[in-house]
């Protein structure tokens, strides 16, 4: 724990441990975590000073995404996404199919899920390749599902893989975090901070960074010269982090338990570069707001590397915002989660 840092005013402990492949999490009005772990196919929930602090709620092959709306939990496969019940002893009613048929997953197969200020349920469907052309408009893409009559439309395009997307509390804008692709080098390009609105188009595989054409890509948009697509169809990023940085998560802070100044700022999951020299990431970054739109971005939770930056000692996943304001933080290769609390109160 003494490796771990956080800024001034703030103290790091441990939430839970000896979880496994802890990824996404989603937290219930009463307090309780519910966790899913990809490679131990099933979610957990976790409530603290219960006499069984870890419960096994449900057992999915491919489970990844979650989310929590007015007592029911949602759940996302490769090809599901799933609703039930929360019970009040912690556990889940039955299951209830919503949709079976999202794509095929290809390289990049974990769906995550969230949920508009309007109860749209909005899902990352990621690339199935590094650069290519895909067969259909719901890959690469965010989309928005109606849970009511089971309809559903793509939203944003032209997303690599956009795991991580939530709402400024203030303006309900909807922002996101992409990664970028693999074969521009240990430099190229950084991962995306992007203002996700609908109908826009984010530039994969045509494009990357500031609306730069992707040469190396042999994609090319249909009718118009690629520098010109990128240019004038594509939206451009509002903040980059670094290349291959594997961006996870963002999570808008919402509550009162951090100092003011934090409310409304953005905290991102860099979980770490796999395809670089010098690694990248491990960390969580704020992304500081003012009037809506991010100013800038500074490390907040540090120490998942080695002295030397070589080599990694944990990689970060989820992030949630726990009732009483604190924030947790999910490490799946350790199996642990998290909890940053500020001293002072707020």
């Amino acid at each position: 724990m003494t490796r771990l840092k956080v800024p001034e005013g703030f103290e790091v402990s441990v939430f839970a441990r000896d979880l496994g492949n802890a990824r996404m999490m989603a937290v219930a009005e009463d307090g309780t975590v519910y966790v899913t772990r990809p490679n131990e196919k099933d979610v957990i929930a976790l409530t603290e000073g219960s006499s069984e602090p870890r419960v096994v709620v449900a057992d999915l092959d491919g489970i990844h995404g979650i989310a929590i709306r007015e007592g029911r939990i949602f759940l996302a496969t490769v090809h599901d996404v799933m609703a039930a019940d929360l019970k009040e002893n912690g556990t889940i009613g039955e299951l209830e199919t919503i949709i079976d048929d999202l794509p095929d997953g290809g390289q990049h197969g974990r769906r995550t899920l969230g949920f508009a200020p309007d109860s749209g349920l909005h899902i990352n469907v990621g690339s199935s390749c590094d650069a290519c052309f895909e067969s259909t408009e719901e890959k690469a893409a965010n989309l928005r599902l109606d849970i009511k009559d089971k309809t559903r439309t793509v939203f944003a395009h032209g997303l690599r893989n956009m795991l991580g997307f939530d709402w400024h509390p203030e303006t309900d804008v909807m922002w996101g975090v992409d990664h970028g692709v693999d074969h521009l080098g240990d430099d190229l390009p950084g991962e995306e901070l992007n203002k996700i609105e609908q109908d826009a188009h984010y530039g994969w595989p045509f494009c990357y960074g500031d609306r730069q054409p992707d040469w190396v890509s042999f994609t090319m948009p249909e009718g118009v010269p690629k520098e010109e697509f990128c240019q004038t169809k594509t939206v451009g990023p509002a903040l980059t982090f670094d290349a291959h940085a594997s961006v996870i998560n963002i999570r808008f802070y919402d509550a009162d338990q951090f100092p003011a100044d934090y409310r409304g700022d953005a905290f991102v999951t860099l979980r770490g570069s796999a395809n670089r020299a010098d690694p990248a990431g491990y960390k969580i970054v704020r992304v500081t707001f003012e009037n809506g739109e991010p100013t800038g971005k500074e490390d907040f939770l540090t120490g998942f590397l080695s002295e030397d930056g070589k080599s990694e000692l944990g990689r970060l996943a989820g992030l949630a915002i726990a009732p009483d304001g604190s924030l947790l933080v999910s490490e799946d290769t350790n199996g642990v989660i998290y909890k940053i609390m500020h001293r002072a109160g707020g």
